[in-house]
């Protein structure tokens, strides 16, 4: 089956489930426009993020990669009123991007945006005691990932949910031999995980693979059983 297929059903989904939407339209626009990678999640994703978080009824949310404010818009949207999404970004000219889409979507009181390397705004979010975040999405470099996760684990509490994004690496995930920095870091995660089910079980974990528009990747999500020790 060929990526045309993948993209096609793809945009039917969002033709009849999701329809028009000013706000995620200008951010996809003002992103392509400003020259940022073509790396944020589909619509269909996007709904899927939004609908796990209203399900799990989150109140607090932490995004690892802004980009141009795409998954960040569908993540707020889901809080309540009263919510809060805290969300990482690396480049300053994604994030000035971001905020101005943020804006637009009147979300930037829920929002708050953090600018600079995710482990240090992790670590700076740690010493604050900042959270529990309730939901936690990480799009951010992948070679970092397994670092996040273990910085994460110390902004969670019991039945938090982390998702994990672009976790396949269309099969590479699976060769132990890949040179791909990307896969290498996903394999490392999973690495974690299988640790972490045999030794201290805080973490609840599965790793689903997906195709659509963006080819064939997947997503890992983990259920928090119990926190990390400081």
């Amino acid at each position: 089956m060929s990526e045309q297929r993948w993209n096609a059903v793809d945009d039917y989904i969002s033709e009849t489930l999701l329809g028009e939407d000013a706000a995620l339209e200008r951010a996809q626009a003002t992103s392509a426009a400003g020259g940022l990678p073509p790396i944020s999640v589909t619509a269909p994703q996007g709904k899927l993020l939004q609908l796990i978080a209203r399900i799990h009824g989150a109140r607090t949310i932490l995004e690892l990669g802004t980009l141009g404010g795409y998954s960040t818009i569908w993540l707020a949207r889901a809080l309540p009123p009263d919510g809060r999404l805290v969300t990482l970004e690396l480049d300053p000219s994604y994030a000035e991007l971001a905020a101005s889409n943020i804006a637009a979507a009147g979300l930037s009181e829920r929002v708050e945006q953090r600018v600079g390397p995710a482990a240090e705004s992790l670590r700076e979010l740690i010493v604050e005691g900042a959270g529990p975040y309730d939901l936690v999405f990480m799009d951010a470099d992948k070679p970092g990932t397994p670092a996040y996760l273990e910085l994460v684990l110390q902004l969670v509490r019991p039945g938090s949910v982390i998702i994990s994004d672009n976790s396949v690496r269309g099969g590479d995930l699976a060769d132990p031999d890949t040179d791909n920095a990307g896969a290498r870091g996903m394999r490392r995660l999973h690495e974690l995980l299988a640790a972490d089910r045999a030794g201290p079980g805080r973490l609840s974990a599965t790793t689903i693979q997906t195709v659509g528009s963006k080819g064939y990747d997947g997503f890992t999500l983990a259920l928090v059983q119990e926190v990390a020790a400081v």
